[in-house]
């Protein structure tokens, strides 16, 4: 049970192991001396009515990468970002409208690699307040909540598999009601929830 932002921020003050989205897959041989971007990503942690809450993005099915995807609101860090965390910052104010004002950094997680050659921290923040949520035309289709509880619990996450370039790929998805979380967002969830138990 997690009642207090104080938790959150504990268990993001443990060590932790980097994550990737090869976790499941041993078999993948990565290249050396690739070469990966980075970016960050923002969990926002928001207070409702029955306990906290967790906002992600439905990405707009008209985008060329990862359309329909359940995603946490960031994106690649730019020339003008002093750091990942306000990469993820700026990116969750262009695509959901959170002001920075809002928001209370409580840490990072250590960072994933993706199959798509970034290299992701996730940061966790609090939002004090509430705000209209503006979703970016043409990147977001929808900001929804999950339970913090749902999320933090590992026996909610289940490990599936497709057939993607001629194979096998395992990954992790912790579904909640009519929304599929799969994939990096999963797999960071994943380890997050594993802090937040161990």
């Amino acid at each position: 049970m997690i009642d207090s932002i104080e938790q959150v921020r504990e268990a993001l003050g443990r060590a932790g192991a980097e994550t990737s989205d090869f976790d499941l897959n041993p078999d993948v041989k990565l290249p050396e001396g690739r070469k990966l971007r980075p970016a960050g990503v923002l969990a926002p942690i928001v207070a409702r009515g029955d306990g906290l809450h967790l906002l992600l993005t439905k990405r707009s099915s008209a985008l060329k990468h990862h359309p329909g995807q359940i995603a946490f609101p960031g994106g690649k860090q730019d020339e003008g970002d002093a750091d990942v965390i306000a990469a993820a910052l700026r990116e969750a104010n262009e695509e959901i409208g959170l002001p920075y004002d809002l928001v209370d950094v409580l840490g990072t997680m250590p960072a994933h690699e993706t199959v798509t050659g970034f290299t992701v921290t996730p940061v966790f923040a609090f939002v004090r307040d509430t705000f209209e949520v503006i979703p970016e035309p043409g990147e977001v289709d929808e900001v929804f909540s999950v339970p913090l509880t749902h999320v933090a619990d590992p026996r909610n996450y289940l490990i599936e598999s497709r057939r993607w370039r001629g194979t096998r790929r395992h990954y992790f998805t912790v579904p909640y009601g009519p929304y599929y979380i799969w994939g990096a967002t999963a797999r960071m969830l994943r380890a997050w929830s594993d802090r937040m138990t161990s």
